[in-house]
């Protein structure tokens, strides 16, 4: 079985913002447009408009009705790889394909020790790992290793491609290591929860959870108007034949 390793230099990871989170989407299509021709790729797509669509998506976002005293709202949850402190993904690995890096603690596979035996995948609790049915190898979201380390960007776009397309900033990225960062100032002035803590993973990516609703919507108590009737003139003659 695959070791972790007994320190990493930093914890990169997300902190997602549950918020301010609208469920559009975007996050999943930009990962999936970046990640098709990135490190994991490609991202297959099998019959995607036919009857036994499948294929791999690294974010997916799940959305759910919540009931409080205060009344309805709607949360949207998106998922993907938590990159967790001590992943059973990893150590369940028989060939080392799974793998948590020293420098920056991200959790990878490397596709060619990889067998598609599945057992990091029953390892996960948190369902975050996509098996590739047309090659036959694990997949799963990488932090867009080849964004935050090119290079050829500019410094403000070294940010996964979910982070960089989100329209109302409700991800943010960073090191999660650092507690004067900002992700770890934003964790921590926001409460932020690790998912599932008692399964005793320790993820690294942060959840933000939705602020308490301090009043219900205003009453809007206006009176209705009266019905207008034209009495004379060419409008008149047209609300007389109208209402016959």
């Amino acid at each position: 079985m695959t070791c972790l390793p007994a320190h990493t230099d930093k914890r990169l990871g997300l902190v997602i913002d549950l918020d301010t989170c609208v469920g559009c989407q975007a996050c999943v299509t930009a990962c999936k447009e970046w990640n098709t021709g990135g490190h994991m790729a490609p991202l297959t797509d099998i019959d995607p408009y036919g009857g036994n669509v499948d294929g791999v998506w690294f974010n997916r976002v799940h959305s759910y009705e919540h009931t409080t005293e205060m009344g309805g709202r709607t949360v949207n949850f998106p998922r993907s790889c938590l990159h967790c402190e001590t992943p059973a993904c990893v150590t369940v690995c028989p060939t080392g394909a799974s793998y948590k890096r020293a420098s920056d603690g991200i959790v990878l596979i490397d596709e060619d020790k990889c067998i598609g035996c599945k057992l990091c995948s029953w390892a996960c609790p948190y369902g975050a790992r996509e098996f590739d049915t047309d090659v036959g190898v694990m997949k799963k979201c990488t932090l867009c290793v080849d964004r935050i380390y090119n290079d050829n960007l500019a410094e403000e776009d070294r940010v996964p491609a979910c982070v960089a397309a989100c329209p109302t900033s409700a991800r943010h990225f960073g090191d999660l290591g650092d507690p004067s960062s900002a992700v770890s100032q934003l964790v921590a002035e926001r409460g932020g929860v690790d998912l599932m803590p008692e399964m005793g993973y320790h993820p690294t990516n942060k959840y933000l959870p939705p602020r308490a609703h301090t009043q219900r919507a205003a009453s809007v108590a206006a009176p209705a108007l009266e019905p207008v009737r034209a009495e004379g003139g060419f409008l008149g003659w047209v609300d007389r034949m109208l209402s016959n």
